[in-house]
């Protein structure tokens, strides 16, 4: 059994900061303004600047998207698909056989981040683990198709999700996803991601990701601006 230290993330495409022309453009069509020439990269930020100072998160936003694969349990996956304006594609388990060579003929589980590692509590959650894995394998072993014997799966169970959406949407996502108030595990993925989507586009997700990592430090002790 291989147990991975936590949920990951990897960008697979952004749109580029050129972009920035692009969520202008939709915004000037209904403004019907212009960018002074030769002013034009630095007064279409500022044009977005203020959009996003006047309201919420405004719609031109919507015109750019962010790819992202994560790698998380089951339970984080089944959470991050409530997102309605998203596309996603996810590993299987029902066609997915962890008995396989290519799967090193085990099952990957991602540990809890409130589970520490040398505690009672991580010796009890990994034998359970060891224990469906077993349990797994028995009935694959026993006739059972792999869209059976997954039934006995932790829900820790390592899954792979590809998740593509505007960053209107991201913003959403990251707002409701990185909250005190959201699942630690959640927590801990999409503050990576918004770690590294932040250094993109600092004018819309930087003020979020300050606030929030503070909040992520005295709760787990952990700074992404130090990691």
């Amino acid at each position: 059994m291989i147990i991975l230290d936590g949920p990951s993330h990897d960008i697979l495409h952004v749109s580029p900061v050129s972009d920035t022309w692009l969520m202008s453009e939709a915004a000037r069509v209904c403004y019907k303004s212009s960018p002074r020439k030769g002013h034009e990269k630095e007064d279409n930020l500022n044009l977005l600047k203020r959009l996003i100072d006047q309201e919420d998160i405004p719609t031109p936003f919507e015109h750019s998207m962010l790819s992202v694969r994560f790698v998380c349990d089951r339970g984080v996956s089944h959470e991050l698909v409530r997102h309605r304006l998203a596309s996603f594609n996810q590993e299987s388990t029902r066609y997915c056989n962890y008995s396989k060579g290519k799967f090193g003929s085990e099952i990957t589980v991602v540990k809890p981040i409130r589970i520490h590692t040398n505690s009672i509590a991580y010796d009890i959650w990994k034998t359970q683990c060891e224990q469906a894995e077993q349990a797994y394998f028995d009935l694959l072993d026993a006739g059972i198709a792999p869209e059976n014997a997954r039934s006995v799966l932790p829900t820790c169970v390592k899954t792979e999700i590809i998740m593509s959406t505007n960053l209107r949407e991201w913003y959403h996502v990251f707002d409701l996803r990185t909250s005190c108030k959201a699942h630690p595990d959640m927590r801990l993925m999409m503050m990576g991601l918004l770690f590294d989507i932040q250094m993109c586009f600092p004018y819309l997700f930087e003020e979020l990701y300050h606030e929030r990592n503070k909040e992520f430090i005295k709760d787990f002790g952990i700074d992404f601006d130090n990691r």
